[in-house]
């Protein structure tokens, strides 16, 4: 096997360039394993946990782009170079082609758009900070797509920004949509009148589709980035927000997305919300229940469960129909569960969930947390215990493929679905596997064509449980409109012809799954 590294110093390109050129070389069929990230510290270490880290990139900087890649044999290592090299001179080609307007500062950009009011920020996080900040002083708010900005030039930005009347969304901020229009991992949704204030981009999408999937629509979707909820931010971004919401006189109900937030900022939340006469719904997955039972917030346990009742008061409907409703669709899935877990046999007893989308991995744990057999995951929330190997599940696994540990030098598995592709096969392969559970996102910056993705590999795991005899249920859920680039009905149409069980929401499934899994033993 040989291991080659090429450094292209001074040659920066953003994470979703990056993300764009792994993708190309990892579809070359004799790669191995490759990566292709920039020169940070972080990134080097990660490289050399994979065995990428070759000699020629010891010496990176933060602004030389690496690219590592195993094969073979000598001949392939060649072609591979030559075919990168092509990757990114097309790449160059395109940037710099003729009539388009490529400013190479945040100054010229303002001269060629002195009317706007927003940057969307995406370079290397140890420059990021600093470009945020020149962005909110020129009276921009900001989306911070970067990650690796340190969370003391976090708080020093969203001060900044708060007492300038600026937005800053993120770091790390992968998903938002300002006055109709979809940004970095966004879907295409209809407008209307429920705003959504979210600490998850994941969740951020799946509550805003369901909402438009149900003919109602958003006024605006606001990302905040995870930390913004945590202790040391304090919620500024997140309280900023809410109140943004409450004086647009486009919002007429509030929805709250958020994984736990810190003690101290649910607490201001409460503070700030009971002053608030529109309606508020909140999804704090996993959070304390006491915290919140004093507030004025319609508190949901899941992701559907409060997008449906945002819904209702949005239309104007009673919101304890929205309990009924659960309730009537739990009734039909218990049935389908009774179906399902009669065809398995009885070496069958473990779910193999593989999540593209962190916050549906932590939701679905939340439905496994009193489950009598041990349950892990690479990411775990309560009673869940730490995966030993991320590599290999264990009883009762719940994976998030979108962790560092799965994406060091490769695309998001939004993107790129080969690293979930490989899991669901061994998943298959093994006999104690009684039910598959994935997520499909749609919308701006995931995979054009998820069905090329996914098909091949469903066919593959129907021809293993063939020679093996048995039957294996894949359930999964998708996260998408009509009017998506993808479009979530085809999307959905062709995973059923396939014979796998679509459901409406990642708690659907989630649920589906948990039915079955009881009814097994």
């Amino acid at each position: 096997m040989i291991v080659t590294g090429i450094l292209k110093r001074g040659e920066y390109f953003d994470s979703v360039s990056l993300m764009l050129i792994a993708k190309k070389i990892s579809e070359l069929e004799i790669v191995l394993d490759s990566a292709a990230v920039m020169g940070t510290p972080e990134n080097k270490s990660m490289l050399q946990t994979s065995g990428l880290l070759t000699d020629e990139l010891q010496n990176a900087g933060d602004m030389d782009l690496m690219i590592a890649y195993k094969c073979n044999s000598q001949n392939d290592s060649d072609l591979i170079t030559q075919k990168i090299n092509e990757f990114l001179k097309k790449s160059g080609d395109t940037n710099t082609s003729s009539g388009s307007q490529n400013p190479s500062s945040l100054e010229s950009a303002i001269k060629i758009l002195p009317d706007a009011n927003l940057a969307m920020i995406s370079v290397a996080g140890k420059y990021a900070g600093d470009e945020a900040m020149k962005a909110l002083q020129n009276g921009l708010n900001v989306m911070l797509f970067s990650d690796n900005v340190s969370i003391e030039k976090e708080i020093e930005l969203k001060i900044f920004a708060k007492e300038k009347g600026l937005f800053v969304m993120g770091p790390d901020c992968g998903t938002a949509i300002i006055n109709g229009v979809p940004l970095a991992f966004a879907n295409v949704v209809n407008r209307g009148n429920i705003g959504i204030v979210a600490a998850s981009g994941t969740g951020l999408q799946e509550v805003s589709c369901l909402i438009s999937n149900s003919g109602c629509g958003i006024s605006q979707a606001i990302g905040t980035g995870g930390r913004d909820v945590k202790k040391e931010v304090g919620g500024i971004m997140f309280l900023e927000g809410i109140k943004a919401l409450a004086e647009d006189k486009n919002t007429e109900v509030i929805l709250l997305v958020s994984k736990p937030p810190a003690d101290e900022v649910i607490t201001k939340i409460v503070e700030l919300i009971n002053e608030i006469e529109k309606p508020v719904v909140g999804v704090f997955l996993n959070a304390s229940v006491e915290l919140l039972k004093d507030s004025k917030i319609n508190t949901a346990k899941t992701l559907e469960e409060g997008a449906l009742l945002a819904i209702a008061y949005s239309q104007k409907k009673n919101s304890k129909e929205v309990s009924k409703r659960i309730n009537v669709r739990e009734i039909e899935l218990d049935k389908i569960a009774e179906n399902e877990s009669a065809k398995l046999n009885t070496e069958q007893k473990y779910l193999r969930a593989l999540f593209s989308g962190g916050t549906f991995c932590d939701e679905t744990q939340m439905f496994f947390q009193k489950m009598p057999e041990e349950v892990f995951s690479n990411t775990p929330v309560g009673t869940v215990k730490k995966l030993k190997d991320v590599w290999k599940s264990e009883k009762h696994t719940i994976i998030d493929l979108g962790d560092d540990e799965f994406t060091v030098g490769k695309p998001h598995p939004m993107i790129d679905y080969s690293t979930r592709n490989k899991r669901i096969l061994a998943e298959a392969n093994d006999l104690e596997t009684a039910i598959i559970l994935l997520d499909i996102v749609l919308g701006y910056g995931s995979n054009m064509d998820p069905l090329a993705e996914i098909l091949p590999v469903l066919k593959e795991v129907k021809k293993i449980t063939s020679r093996q005899k048995r039957y294996l249920p894949i359930v999964c859920s998708v996260t998408g409109t009509e009017k998506d680039p993808q479009n979530r009905t085809t999307v959905a149409a062709a995973l059923e012809a396939d014979g796998v069980l679509v459901l409406e929401s990642n708690a659907a499934a989630s649920n589906l799954a948990k039915f079955l899994i009881e009814k097994k033993r």
